[in-house]
């Protein structure tokens, strides 16, 4: 039997930030098969993990409707749960091996801190039936390998959006759209939300990878490298962000929520 490990990431208390689950493999699994769990987890990630001989792990992710190429949120929690039941001494470091290369994290006074690739946007035309599927209107559209960034007038607008995912789903056939505005709210530099109908994910709670892009948009927007950003979904969730060249270093925390027994 496999045991699941469903952990809330990007947060420090249960039932917030992100969930997301950890299958630890004994060996490699049929993709089939680790899509079929996903699909039963029915969380926006389910991550699934395989040693290498030399203490490093593959690691895959999977939303109920497909693999995805880079997931923040779920390698946060994966290198959570290593810590957690002891396949990694507190002071070292935890490697993958993605579809996105090699990533690492390391644990610090209760903060993951994860090394992942910048992935900047690049100024992009508003898709045809964007605005009206978000109900705001955008005041820049731009693009990277994996989504739209549509950055909005306020932290409220983003607050109060409340798209119609079905022609959301429609404009486009990236992978999701990130919504962005600069904070209002005190030790907060700027406000998100990312939703991803053709992914299988209304709405994701926090998402890390996204951060890999708003890093180098709110670079540009206010000439910093360092950032405390909030993903203002109803679970809502605290990503520390730093921009260092090509790479984006993510911060936060996780709590485990349950664990199961996988008996198919």
């Amino acid at each position: 039997m496999l045991t699941i490990t469903q952990v809330d990431a990007f947060t420090s208390e249960p039932f917030g930030g992100n969930p997301a689950a950890v299958c630890l493999l004994p060996a490699p699994a049929d993709e089939a098969w680790m899509q079929r769990v996903a699909r039963e987890m029915n969380l926006s990630e389910t991550a699934f993990l395989v040693e290498r001989g030399d203490g490093s792990f593959d690691l895959r992710w999977f939303t109920p409707a497909v693999e995805v190429d880079l997931c923040g949120h779920a390698t946060l929690a994966s290198a959570h749960v290593l810590w957690e039941g002891n396949h990694l001494a507190p002071d070292a470091p935890a490697f993958f091996h993605t579809r996105s290369g090699r990533l690492s994290a390391i644990l610090r006074d209760g903060w993951i801190k994860m090394d992942f690739p910048a992935e900047p946007d690049r100024p992009a035309s508003v898709p045809d039936g964007l605005a009206g599927a978000l109900g705001a209107d955008p005041i820049y559209v731009g693009r990277n390998r994996f989504d739209y960034l549509v950055e909005v007038d306020s932290e409220p607008t983003v607050r109060r959006l409340a798209p119609d995912i079905r022609r959301l789903g429609n404009v486009t056939t990236c992978r999701g759209i990130i919504v962005t505005a600069r904070a209002d709210t005190d030790g907060i530099d700027f406000v998100s939300r990312y939703f991803a109908p053709s992914a299988g994910i209304d709405e994701d709670p926090v998402t890390g990878s996204t951060h890999c892009c708003l890093a180098p948009y709110w670079r540009r927007r206010l000439g910093r490298t360092a950032f405390t950003a909030w993903q203002a979904s109803a679970r809502g969730g605290l990503v520390k962000v730093e921009l260092r060249g090509d790479r984006v270093t993510l911060s936060g925390q996780a709590v485990t929520v349950m664990r199961c027994e996988l008996l198919a």
